[in-house]
Protein backbone atom coordinates (compact mmCIF):
# COMPACT_ATOMS: atom_id res chain seq x y z
CA UNK A 1 0.00 0.00 0.00
CA UNK A 2 1.15 3.93 -0.91
CA UNK A 3 1.30 6.32 2.01
CA UNK A 4 1.03 9.24 -0.08
CA UNK A 5 1.63 11.70 2.94
CA UNK A 6 4.46 13.83 2.10
CA UNK A 7 3.91 12.90 -1.39
CA UNK A 8 6.72 9.72 -0.51
CA UNK A 9 5.09 6.54 -1.47
CA UNK A 10 6.14 3.43 0.43
CA UNK A 11 5.02 -0.43 -0.72
CA UNK A 12 4.44 -2.68 2.11
CA UNK A 13 6.03 -6.18 1.70
CA UNK A 14 2.47 -7.69 1.59
CA UNK A 15 1.64 -5.33 -1.28
CA UNK A 16 4.70 -6.54 -2.88
CA UNK A 17 3.39 -10.22 -2.67
CA UNK A 18 0.29 -9.53 -3.89
CA UNK A 19 1.21 -7.54 -6.82
CA UNK A 20 3.79 -10.08 -8.47
CA UNK A 21 1.03 -12.46 -8.20
CA UNK A 22 -0.72 -9.93 -10.59
CA UNK A 23 1.31 -8.86 -12.74
CA UNK A 24 2.36 -10.79 -15.23
CA UNK A 25 6.30 -10.23 -16.75
CA UNK A 26 5.89 -9.73 -21.14
CA UNK A 27 8.13 -12.43 -23.12
CA UNK A 28 10.53 -11.65 -26.22
CA UNK A 29 8.98 -9.04 -27.84
CA UNK A 30 5.55 -8.70 -26.80
CA UNK A 31 4.66 -5.44 -25.54
CA UNK A 32 3.07 -6.91 -22.41
CA UNK A 33 2.25 -10.12 -20.93
CA UNK A 34 0.47 -12.78 -23.11
CA UNK A 35 -2.40 -15.12 -21.43
CA UNK A 36 -4.75 -17.60 -22.55
CA UNK A 37 -8.52 -17.57 -22.51
CA UNK A 38 -10.60 -21.25 -22.85
CA UNK A 39 -13.37 -21.56 -23.04
CA UNK A 40 -13.66 -24.76 -23.75
CA UNK A 41 -15.42 -24.64 -27.31
CA UNK A 42 -17.20 -28.32 -28.65
CA UNK A 43 -17.15 -28.26 -32.43
CA UNK A 44 -19.41 -30.00 -34.36
CA UNK A 45 -18.91 -33.67 -34.81
CA UNK A 46 -16.62 -33.32 -31.62
CA UNK A 47 -17.15 -34.54 -27.66
CA UNK A 48 -17.34 -32.50 -24.53
CA UNK A 49 -14.25 -35.10 -23.45
CA UNK A 50 -12.19 -34.23 -26.61
CA UNK A 51 -12.57 -30.18 -25.67
CA UNK A 52 -11.64 -31.27 -22.01
CA UNK A 53 -8.33 -32.87 -23.83
CA UNK A 54 -8.01 -29.84 -25.73
CA UNK A 55 -7.65 -27.83 -22.73
CA UNK A 56 -5.14 -29.64 -20.79
CA UNK A 57 -2.99 -29.58 -24.67
CA UNK A 58 -3.85 -26.03 -24.82
CA UNK A 59 -2.48 -25.00 -20.81
CA UNK A 60 0.40 -27.71 -21.90
CA UNK A 61 1.08 -25.81 -24.79
CA UNK A 62 0.70 -21.72 -22.65
CA UNK A 63 2.85 -22.74 -19.91
CA UNK A 64 5.51 -24.09 -22.67
CA UNK A 65 5.66 -20.83 -24.64
CA UNK A 66 5.79 -18.25 -21.87
CA UNK A 67 1.85 -17.27 -21.83
CA UNK A 68 0.93 -16.21 -18.10
CA UNK A 69 -2.10 -17.50 -17.50
CA UNK A 70 -5.12 -19.58 -18.21
CA UNK A 71 -8.39 -18.74 -17.51
CA UNK A 72 -11.58 -21.01 -18.10
CA UNK A 73 -15.01 -19.01 -18.17
CA UNK A 74 -18.49 -20.21 -16.77
CA UNK A 75 -20.90 -20.50 -18.98
CA UNK A 76 -24.49 -22.62 -18.82
CA UNK A 77 -26.78 -23.96 -21.32
CA UNK A 78 -24.63 -23.54 -24.07
CA UNK A 79 -24.07 -26.63 -25.75
CA UNK A 80 -21.27 -24.86 -27.54
CA UNK A 81 -19.27 -24.12 -24.75
CA UNK A 82 -18.38 -26.85 -21.86
CA UNK A 83 -16.81 -24.60 -19.03
CA UNK A 84 -20.13 -24.70 -17.08
CA UNK A 85 -17.72 -25.90 -13.71
CA UNK A 86 -14.47 -23.60 -13.91
CA UNK A 87 -13.39 -25.31 -10.72
CA UNK A 88 -13.35 -28.93 -11.87
CA UNK A 89 -11.73 -27.76 -15.16
CA UNK A 90 -9.08 -25.56 -13.12
CA UNK A 91 -8.29 -28.27 -10.80
CA UNK A 92 -7.83 -30.97 -13.42
CA UNK A 93 -5.63 -28.71 -15.54
CA UNK A 94 -3.55 -28.09 -12.30
CA UNK A 95 -2.90 -31.79 -12.49
CA UNK A 96 -1.31 -31.31 -15.93
CA UNK A 97 0.87 -28.12 -15.43
CA UNK A 98 3.41 -26.69 -13.28
CA UNK A 99 3.87 -22.97 -13.61
CA UNK A 100 1.11 -21.13 -15.10
CA UNK A 101 -1.48 -19.35 -13.41
CA UNK A 102 -4.82 -20.80 -13.44
CA UNK A 103 -8.05 -19.16 -13.04
CA UNK A 104 -11.40 -18.26 -13.46
CA UNK A 105 -12.43 -15.87 -15.81
CA UNK A 106 -15.06 -15.94 -14.22
CA UNK A 107 -16.82 -17.24 -11.58
CA UNK A 108 -20.44 -16.05 -11.67
CA UNK A 109 -20.87 -14.70 -8.27
CA UNK A 110 -24.41 -14.40 -7.64
CA UNK A 111 -24.88 -17.80 -9.31
CA UNK A 112 -23.49 -19.37 -6.33
CA UNK A 113 -23.24 -19.27 -2.42
CA UNK A 114 -19.58 -17.12 -1.77
CA UNK A 115 -18.76 -20.38 0.94
CA UNK A 116 -19.06 -22.51 -1.68
CA UNK A 117 -16.33 -20.46 -4.05
CA UNK A 118 -14.29 -19.72 -1.14
CA UNK A 119 -14.18 -23.57 -0.33
CA UNK A 120 -13.28 -24.38 -4.09
CA UNK A 121 -11.12 -21.85 -4.59
CA UNK A 122 -9.08 -22.69 -1.33
CA UNK A 123 -9.08 -26.02 -2.25
CA UNK A 124 -7.43 -24.74 -5.94
CA UNK A 125 -4.53 -23.34 -3.58
CA UNK A 126 -3.90 -26.15 -2.04
CA UNK A 127 -3.38 -28.34 -5.01
CA UNK A 128 -1.64 -25.48 -7.09
CA UNK A 129 -0.38 -23.17 -4.34
CA UNK A 130 0.53 -19.30 -5.64
CA UNK A 131 -0.82 -19.74 -9.37
CA UNK A 132 -4.89 -19.53 -8.58
CA UNK A 133 -6.75 -16.32 -9.77
CA UNK A 134 -9.89 -16.25 -8.85
CA UNK A 135 -11.80 -13.84 -11.30
CA UNK A 136 -15.33 -12.48 -10.53
CA UNK A 137 -18.26 -11.55 -13.07
CA UNK A 138 -21.66 -10.54 -11.73
CA UNK A 139 -23.44 -11.72 -14.88
CA UNK A 140 -25.29 -15.14 -15.51
CA UNK A 141 -23.26 -16.08 -17.52
CA UNK A 142 -26.41 -17.74 -19.76
CA UNK A 143 -29.97 -16.68 -20.38
CA UNK A 144 -32.58 -15.13 -17.40
CA UNK A 145 -34.38 -18.47 -17.56
CA UNK A 146 -31.12 -20.64 -16.85
CA UNK A 147 -30.04 -18.13 -14.27
CA UNK A 148 -33.40 -18.80 -12.45
CA UNK A 149 -32.78 -22.97 -11.95
CA UNK A 150 -29.17 -22.09 -10.97
CA UNK A 151 -30.30 -19.77 -7.90
CA UNK A 152 -33.71 -21.24 -7.38
CA UNK A 153 -35.15 -17.80 -7.33
CA UNK A 154 -37.81 -16.49 -10.00
CA UNK A 155 -35.54 -12.87 -9.82
CA UNK A 156 -32.40 -13.48 -11.13
CA UNK A 157 -31.45 -9.66 -11.03
CA UNK A 158 -31.47 -9.33 -7.63
CA UNK A 159 -27.78 -11.77 -7.36
CA UNK A 160 -26.18 -8.75 -9.65
CA UNK A 161 -27.82 -6.16 -7.39
CA UNK A 162 -26.48 -7.92 -4.29
CA UNK A 163 -23.11 -8.08 -6.03
CA UNK A 164 -20.57 -5.83 -3.71
CA UNK A 165 -22.01 -7.69 -0.41
CA UNK A 166 -21.37 -10.79 -1.87
CA UNK A 167 -18.05 -9.71 -2.68
CA UNK A 168 -17.46 -8.58 0.68
CA UNK A 169 -18.82 -11.64 1.95
CA UNK A 170 -16.45 -13.91 0.07
CA UNK A 171 -13.04 -11.94 0.71
CA UNK A 172 -14.22 -12.47 4.32
CA UNK A 173 -14.97 -15.70 4.33
CA UNK A 174 -11.31 -16.02 2.00
CA UNK A 175 -9.26 -14.36 4.75
CA UNK A 176 -11.36 -15.84 7.55
CA UNK A 177 -11.65 -12.55 9.20
CA UNK A 178 -15.63 -11.94 9.90
CA UNK A 179 -15.43 -9.35 12.89
CA UNK A 180 -16.77 -10.66 16.01
CA UNK A 181 -20.48 -10.73 16.72
CA UNK A 182 -21.08 -11.07 13.16
CA UNK A 183 -23.63 -14.37 12.34
CA UNK A 184 -20.91 -16.09 9.98
CA UNK A 185 -17.83 -15.62 12.75
CA UNK A 186 -17.53 -19.32 13.79
CA UNK A 187 -18.04 -20.27 10.24
CA UNK A 188 -14.70 -20.85 8.18
CA UNK A 189 -13.98 -22.15 4.57
CA UNK A 190 -11.56 -25.46 4.94
CA UNK A 191 -9.28 -25.37 3.52
CA UNK A 192 -8.32 -21.69 4.20
CA UNK A 193 -6.24 -19.44 6.48
CA UNK A 194 -7.92 -21.39 9.81
CA UNK A 195 -5.76 -24.07 9.53
CA UNK A 196 -3.00 -22.00 9.46
CA UNK A 197 -4.11 -20.75 12.91
CA UNK A 198 -5.16 -24.03 14.42
CA UNK A 199 -3.59 -25.61 17.10
CA UNK A 200 -0.56 -27.18 15.30
CA UNK A 201 -1.74 -25.62 12.16
CA UNK A 202 1.11 -24.98 9.04
CA UNK A 203 -1.24 -24.19 6.31
CA UNK A 204 -0.50 -21.46 4.39
CA UNK A 205 -2.38 -18.54 5.00
CA UNK A 206 -2.36 -17.23 1.48
CA UNK A 207 -5.54 -17.23 -0.92
CA UNK A 208 -6.06 -16.62 -4.25
CA UNK A 209 -5.92 -12.77 -5.46
CA UNK A 210 -9.28 -11.59 -6.61
CA UNK A 211 -10.36 -10.10 -9.84
CA UNK A 212 -13.19 -8.23 -10.84
CA UNK A 213 -14.74 -8.90 -14.74
CA UNK A 214 -17.01 -6.77 -16.54
CA UNK A 215 -18.26 -5.89 -19.82
CA UNK A 216 -19.43 -2.53 -18.83
CA UNK A 217 -18.38 0.46 -15.97
CA UNK A 218 -20.54 -1.32 -12.78
CA UNK A 219 -17.27 -3.60 -11.88
CA UNK A 220 -14.63 -1.19 -13.45
CA UNK A 221 -16.18 1.30 -10.93
CA UNK A 222 -16.03 -1.05 -7.95
CA UNK A 223 -12.69 -2.63 -9.06
CA UNK A 224 -11.09 1.23 -9.14
CA UNK A 225 -12.80 1.81 -5.65
CA UNK A 226 -11.57 -1.29 -3.92
CA UNK A 227 -8.01 -1.48 -5.66
CA UNK A 228 -8.21 -4.97 -7.15
CA UNK A 229 -6.93 -5.68 -10.36
CA UNK A 230 -9.26 -5.75 -13.15
CA UNK A 231 -10.46 -7.70 -16.60
CA UNK A 232 -12.53 -6.11 -19.35
CA UNK A 233 -14.19 -8.12 -21.69
CA UNK A 234 -13.64 -6.67 -25.00
CA UNK A 235 -13.66 -9.63 -26.96
CA UNK A 236 -17.65 -9.39 -27.15
CA UNK A 237 -17.91 -5.35 -25.73
CA UNK A 238 -15.30 -3.58 -27.89
CA UNK A 239 -16.94 -0.26 -27.59
CA UNK A 240 -17.29 0.21 -23.87
CA UNK A 241 -13.41 -0.94 -23.51
CA UNK A 242 -12.01 2.64 -23.58
CA UNK A 243 -14.71 3.99 -21.21
CA UNK A 244 -13.90 1.27 -18.79
CA UNK A 245 -10.31 1.43 -18.55
CA UNK A 246 -10.49 5.54 -17.98
CA UNK A 247 -13.35 4.76 -15.74
CA UNK A 248 -11.22 1.90 -13.98
CA UNK A 249 -8.07 4.00 -13.81
CA UNK A 250 -10.21 7.29 -12.33
CA UNK A 251 -11.53 5.47 -9.06
CA UNK A 252 -8.78 3.89 -8.91
CA UNK A 253 -7.69 3.58 -4.93
CA UNK A 254 -4.40 2.21 -3.74
CA UNK A 255 -4.97 -0.94 -1.48
CA UNK A 256 -2.84 -3.75 0.62
CA UNK A 257 -3.44 -5.65 -2.74
CA UNK A 258 -2.53 -2.81 -5.57
CA UNK A 259 -0.75 -0.05 -5.49
CA UNK A 260 -1.43 1.34 -9.28
CA UNK A 261 -4.40 -0.22 -11.70
CA UNK A 262 -3.48 -3.45 -13.60
CA UNK A 263 -6.12 -4.18 -16.12
CA UNK A 264 -6.19 -7.25 -18.99
CA UNK A 265 -8.44 -7.17 -21.43
CA UNK A 266 -9.66 -10.33 -23.24
CA UNK A 267 -9.41 -10.59 -26.91
CA UNK A 268 -10.34 -12.52 -29.86
CA UNK A 269 -7.82 -13.38 -31.84
CA UNK A 270 -6.52 -16.52 -34.76
CA UNK A 271 -3.30 -16.72 -36.35
CA UNK A 272 -3.43 -18.78 -39.25
CA UNK A 273 -0.16 -19.81 -42.05
CA UNK A 274 -3.02 -18.12 -44.30
CA UNK A 275 -5.24 -15.50 -44.25
CA UNK A 276 -7.63 -16.76 -45.95
CA UNK A 277 -7.88 -20.13 -43.50
CA UNK A 278 -7.79 -17.59 -40.17
CA UNK A 279 -10.76 -16.18 -41.67
CA UNK A 280 -12.86 -19.59 -42.42
CA UNK A 281 -11.80 -20.33 -39.03
CA UNK A 282 -13.30 -17.25 -37.66
CA UNK A 283 -16.59 -17.45 -39.37
CA UNK A 284 -17.43 -20.59 -37.38
CA UNK A 285 -17.67 -18.68 -34.36
CA UNK A 286 -19.32 -15.83 -35.73
CA UNK A 287 -22.11 -18.19 -36.98
CA UNK A 288 -22.23 -19.81 -33.34
CA UNK A 289 -22.70 -16.38 -32.18
CA UNK A 290 -25.08 -15.42 -34.04
CA UNK A 291 -27.29 -18.85 -33.74
CA UNK A 292 -26.76 -17.79 -29.75
CA UNK A 293 -27.80 -14.17 -30.15
CA UNK A 294 -30.82 -15.61 -32.17
CA UNK A 295 -32.38 -18.41 -29.64
CA UNK A 296 -30.52 -20.70 -31.46
CA UNK A 297 -27.43 -22.27 -29.53
CA UNK A 298 -25.66 -25.17 -31.09
CA UNK A 299 -22.40 -26.75 -31.03
CA UNK A 300 -19.49 -24.70 -33.08
CA UNK A 301 -20.23 -25.06 -36.39
CA UNK A 302 -17.64 -26.46 -39.21
CA UNK A 303 -15.86 -24.18 -41.72
CA UNK A 304 -17.63 -25.40 -44.68
CA UNK A 305 -20.56 -25.41 -42.42
CA UNK A 306 -20.45 -21.46 -42.14
CA UNK A 307 -19.15 -21.21 -45.62
CA UNK A 308 -22.41 -22.77 -47.24
CA UNK A 309 -25.07 -20.99 -44.49
CA UNK A 310 -26.87 -18.23 -46.48
CA UNK A 311 -26.53 -15.07 -44.43
CA UNK A 312 -29.70 -12.92 -44.68
CA UNK A 313 -28.91 -8.69 -44.74
CA UNK A 314 -29.40 -8.21 -40.80
CA UNK A 315 -27.49 -11.63 -40.14
CA UNK A 316 -24.85 -10.41 -42.79
CA UNK A 317 -24.57 -6.88 -40.72
CA UNK A 318 -24.66 -9.04 -37.07
CA UNK A 319 -21.61 -11.06 -38.47
CA UNK A 320 -19.39 -8.33 -40.03
CA UNK A 321 -19.26 -6.11 -36.83
CA UNK A 322 -18.76 -9.07 -34.85
CA UNK A 323 -15.35 -9.76 -36.89
CA UNK A 324 -14.55 -6.28 -36.76
CA UNK A 325 -13.60 -7.12 -33.16
CA UNK A 326 -11.66 -10.26 -34.24
CA UNK A 327 -7.70 -9.96 -34.29
CA UNK A 328 -7.37 -12.53 -37.35
CA UNK A 329 -5.34 -13.38 -40.75
CA UNK A 330 -1.51 -14.05 -40.60
CA UNK A 331 1.11 -14.29 -37.09
CA UNK A 332 2.33 -11.07 -38.84
CA UNK A 333 -1.00 -9.05 -38.97
CA UNK A 334 -2.05 -10.68 -35.82
CA UNK A 335 0.57 -9.45 -33.79
CA UNK A 336 0.35 -5.75 -35.74
CA UNK A 337 -3.47 -6.03 -34.46
CA UNK A 338 -2.43 -7.01 -31.16
CA UNK A 339 -0.21 -4.09 -31.05
CA UNK A 340 -2.71 -2.03 -31.64
CA UNK A 341 -4.76 -2.68 -29.57
CA UNK A 342 -2.50 -2.61 -26.83
CA UNK A 343 -1.40 0.77 -27.58
CA UNK A 344 -5.37 2.30 -28.08
CA UNK A 345 -6.40 1.06 -24.61
CA UNK A 346 -3.36 1.29 -22.38
CA UNK A 347 -4.16 -2.54 -21.30
CA UNK A 348 -1.53 -4.37 -19.00
CA UNK A 349 -2.25 -7.78 -20.12
CA UNK A 350 -4.08 -9.01 -23.55
CA UNK A 351 -6.04 -12.38 -22.35
CA UNK A 352 -6.48 -14.12 -25.75
CA UNK A 353 -9.46 -16.55 -26.63
CA UNK A 354 -9.42 -17.89 -29.89
CA UNK A 355 -12.74 -18.89 -32.11
CA UNK A 356 -12.39 -21.95 -34.29
CA UNK A 357 -14.43 -24.94 -34.52
CA UNK A 358 -11.59 -27.30 -33.76
CA UNK A 359 -8.73 -27.68 -31.18
CA UNK A 360 -6.19 -28.55 -34.17
CA UNK A 361 -6.82 -24.69 -35.19
CA UNK A 362 -6.90 -23.02 -32.09
CA UNK A 363 -3.32 -24.42 -30.89
CA UNK A 364 -1.54 -23.75 -34.14
CA UNK A 365 -2.78 -20.09 -33.39
CA UNK A 366 -1.38 -20.01 -29.48
CA UNK A 367 2.22 -21.03 -31.15
CA UNK A 368 1.88 -18.92 -34.00
CA UNK A 369 1.28 -15.86 -32.35
CA UNK A 370 4.25 -16.28 -29.96
CA UNK A 371 6.56 -17.30 -32.86
CA UNK A 372 5.43 -13.59 -33.91
CA UNK A 373 6.26 -12.41 -30.68
CA UNK A 374 9.56 -14.33 -30.31
CA UNK A 375 8.27 -16.01 -26.97
CA UNK A 376 10.44 -19.20 -25.28
CA UNK A 377 10.27 -22.17 -27.47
Amino acid sequence: MHDNAGGTSVETPGAARAADEIRGTAQGTAPVPLSVLDLVTVGSGSTAGQALSTSVELARLAERRGYHRHWVAEHHSMPGVASSSPAVILAHLAAHTERIRLGSGGVMLPNHAPLVIAEQFGTLEALAPGRVDLGLGRAPGTDGATAAALRRTDTPHEGADDFPQQLAELTRFLDDDFPDGHPYTRIHAVPGPVQATAPGGVQSAARPPVWLLGSSGFSARLAGVLGLPFAFAHHFSARNTVPALDLYRDSFRPSQVLDAPYALIGVAALASDDAREARRQVMTGALSMLRLRTGRPGLIPTPEEAEAYDFGPMEREFVDGWLADIVHGTPDEVRAGLDELRKRTGADELMITANAHGGEARLRSYELIADAYGLPA
